[in-house]
């Protein structure tokens, strides 16, 4: 009878354990902590992104150290990232690439051409067919600059503080793709 109680008590901490270790956000289960280039980064905050009542994915923000201060994460230089899981067949190619568009029009205030060569890469990170369950994650490091992975793949690093600073104003900027995102990932 104790080992049936010790076993059973043993399951429940273990069961506790895994269960705090990732974050259901919609349909979609976020890590609490990711790692890239060796340096850890901890579940900041995540929401979903709606257009009209279909839910297209699932956001989560990740810093060195928490904040909830959308314009010192835009503008600090230090490593980062958002994770995309995609949680509709509605999301193609090319609706992404032009919501990337949209989002880089409302982050810059309509001033891309900065960045427009830095643009037009990042969107070509978005070429090949997605479907339902990819994961993409956009992370930010210092001193390397922006590194796009699609379900773990490496498809490119863009250099420059400019460029991040606009990426991560698509999410975190006045004019967001999703103002209940932006709260989620603000963790608010």
């Amino acid at each position: 009878m104790k080992k049936t109680i010790y076993a059973l008590f043993a399951f429940l901490i273990v069961g506790m354990s895994v269960s705090q270790a990732q974050i259901e956000i919609g349909s979609a289960t976020l890590p609490e902590t990711v790692t890239f280039e060796g340096q850890e980064l901890v579940y900041n905050g995540a929401g979903v992104r709606k257009k009209a009542w279909f839910k297209l994915y699932s956001g989560g923000l990740y810093l060195v150290k928490k904040s909830s201060d959308a314009k010192d994460i835009m503008e600090a230089d230090e490593s980062m990232a958002i994770k995309l899981h995609i949680t509709s067949r509605l999301i193609s190619s090319k609706k992404m690439i032009n919501a990337v568009n949209d989002g880089f029009e409302n982050s810059t205030n309509g001033n891309t051409a900065p960045i427009a060569t830095e643009i037009e890469k990042f969107k070509g990170f978005f070429s090949d067919e997605i479907n339902d369950g990819d994961i993409f994650d956009i992370v930010y490091t210092k001193g390397n600059g922006v590194t796009v992975y699609k379900n773990g793949t490496k498809k490119g690093t863009i250099s420059g503080l400019e460029f991040k600073k606009a990426l991560f104003g698509i999410w975190l900027s006045d004019k967001p793709a999703d103002k209940k995102l932006k709260k989620g990932m603000l963790g608010k």
